[in-house]
């Protein structure tokens, strides 16, 4: 990976945020405490974001113009989301730093080349299989087996964009379905659990990790996160450490998430890197309420050329995502004790949206509102 440029901020410099959904908005929220900031770029007039800055730019990612203007009145620019057009960062990183640097897009946008990334540090995955046609398909799972996991390789998140085939199932209508020519088959995990490390790594090559976070999914949406994730001492290292050498390899500045496999094996248990979200992340979440610094700050810190913080957790923390109509219950967590509610401001709930979260500190089990 080539060097990332070399950013230094001092209070009252502006970050601009690409993107202007949740993330974005919990990333401007932790600026102005530092002294920072912020500015977001987003298409959609809605965007919860806008309403924690000053100064907001709605236009398309291909606004030439519009995107100019931006990087001209910020100091660095970062995103809320990896599926930044490539003309996009290319346009903003001619005039801006962009942090983490556009080139990592081109490793985490596309889910085959990722894995190879993965593979090639050494570290274990689930077995894949390249898959361009139903002809490529079919040979992917007389390599692979069934069940199996079919992903596009690109701009799939929260379930979209992939299925299960099982046995039984109709290969040619699953490729039919999926709509792409471009796809990745991968082996069905009989995993323990779901876990994911937020690491954050700054551009001297420092890196600090929160505490392991196991993750619980409904819907193929994350509903809830606890840490420390229930596993041992001697694995959580093992987390730590594979996410280390990921952000390290992609010489990487700002915060990102390693989502993994626990699975059981001869020799005891073991992780498998699912996949690698270049920004702040869902399971991170619990930080804002439950760690002496959040993944937004920390992010905010990297990419402003600050040192980072060493997280502290203050207890056992339960994250839970309001999903939906769950939001429709938010006056009933402001009465739980020890509970902090988090809405993000946005309009009318549907099934699958993510509307707010509640964290509560000293909870090994969320406490229903």
């Amino acid at each position: 990976m080539t060097a990332a440029p070399q950013v230094k901020l001092k209070p009252g410099d502006t970050i601009g945020i690409l993107g202007g959904g949740q993330l974005g908005r919990m990333l401007a929220m932790a600026a102005p405490r530092l002294g920072l900031r912020c500015q977001v770029f987003s298409p959609d007039p809605d965007s919860p974001a806008f309403d924690v800055v000053l100064n907001a730019t709605c236009a398309e990612y291909a606004d030439v113009e519009a995107l100019e203007l931006f990087a001209n009145d910020v100091d660095v620019i970062t995103y809320e989301f990896e599926n930044v057009p490539a003309a996009t960062a290319m346009i903003l990183a001619a005039r801006r730093p962009v942090l983490p640097d556009q080139k990592i897009l081109e490793t985490t946008q596309d889910r085959l080349a990722e894995k190879d990334f993965v593979k090639r540090l050494g570290i274990g995955t689930a077995d894949y299989a390249d898959v361009s046609s139903a002809a490529a398909l079919h040979a992917a799972i007389g390599k692979i087996g069934l069940p199996a996991v079919i992903k596009t390789r690109r701009f799939g998140y929260d379930g979209k964009g992939q299925a299960i085939i099982r046995k039984g199932d109709d290969p040619d209508q699953i490729w039919a379905d999926l709509g792409t020519k471009s796809a990745i088959l991968e082996a069905f995990i009989p995993f323990s659990c779901e876990v994911s490390v937020i690491a954050a790594r700054s551009a001297d090559g420092n890196v600090e990790c929160f505490d392991v976070t196991e993750n619980e999914h409904r819907d193929h949406i994350l509903k809830i996160s606890r840490a420390p994730a229930g596993i041992s001492d001697a694995l959580a290292a093992q987390a730590r450490g594979i996410a280390g050498t990921i952000a390290n390899a992609l010489n990487y500045v700002g915060v990102l998430a390693v989502e993994m496999f626990v699975v059981q094996a001869d020799g005891g248990p073991k992780i498998l890197v699912n996949e690698i979200a270049p920004r702040v992340h869902n399971s991170g979440h619990w930080t804002l309420d439950g760690a002496s610094i959040s993944q937004f700050e920390q992010h905010i810190r990297a990419i402003a050329g600050w040192p980072l913080g060493k997280p502290v957790r203050h207890g056992p923390v339960t994250m839970t995502n309001l999903i939906g109509d769950d939001i429709n219950d938010y006056e009933q967590w402001l009465t739980v004790p020890g509970a902090t509610v988090h809405l993000y401001g946005k309009g009318p709930p549907r099934p699958g949206r993510k509307m707010g979260h509640v964290t509560q500190v000293g909870a090994t089990s969320p406490k229903s509102a």
